[in-house]
């Protein structure tokens, strides 16, 4: 059975950088390699029946780390080569002169995840922090003349995946999840997770739609 690694392209380098820095105690590494011809960096997500999940976005500059962080309440990130900002999150990048021939793309899309619907915001937020202190991200992306906005989920290697998910009439146009428990308030989306009482959870958005859900499953 092909175990080769699908690769979704995220919307932008900052988007990128929010997967990889934002929210993370440590930020995850990135890596540094050809893709379709171009260079990439990219980050594995998640296994999709033993499949590994990897998101990239190509290469704009060279450098040794991303650099993420915000000014005057907005991200901005950049390739560097030195972490002497200390007020910044880092994203080591490692170089890889040739991919071997299991890390390169899979084209079969058999394999799916089966989507789940939820009633709202609320429901996504406390899904998102269901498993582990650190959140996981939530994807976004165009589906028909909607938005959809989700977290992928697995219980295990060999198990069915999913797509857990709200619809939305428009684009997310901020890039965090704000939501708390002791209040009420319904969770909103904001440009920064720096206000406090809240937890907060990134949105990333992806170039295109998914290709790997099962959209015969969704609702219309």
């Amino acid at each position: 059975m092909d175990k080769l690694p699908r690769y979704i392209e995220v919307r932008s380098n900052l988007e990128f950088s929010r997967l990889v820095c934002a929210l993370e105690s440590t930020p995850r590494v990135s890596f540094l390699h050809e893709h379709d011809g171009k260079k990439v960096l990219s980050v594995q997500m998640d296994l999709l029946m033993k499949k590994p999940i990897i998101y990239f976005a190509p290469v704009e500059k060279l450098g040794h780390y991303i650099c993420y962080g915000f000014k005057a309440g907005r991200e901005e990130s950049s390739v560097v080569n030195s972490t002497i900002d200390t007020a910044r999150l880092y994203s080591p990048i490692i170089k890889i002169k040739s991919l071997p021939a299991s890390l390169r793309s899979g084209s079969d899309v058999i394999d799916k995840y089966h989507p789940i619907e939820l009633e709202d915001m609320a429901s996504l937020a406390k899904l998102s922090y269901g498993f582990e202190d650190s959140p996981f991200p939530l994807f976004s992306f165009p589906f028909k003349d909607k938005w959809l906005l989700g977290v992928f989920m697995n219980f295990s290697e060999e198990g069915t995946s999913y797509f857990c998910h709200v619809v939305m009439d428009e684009e997310p146009k901020k890039p965090f999840l704000k939501y708390a428990t002791n209040n009420g308030i319904p969770p909103s989306i904001v440009d920064n997770p720096n206000e406090h009482g809240y937890s907060y959870i990134k949105i990333i958005k992806l170039k295109d739609t998914h290709p790997l859900v099962d959209y015969d499953q969704v609702c219309n």
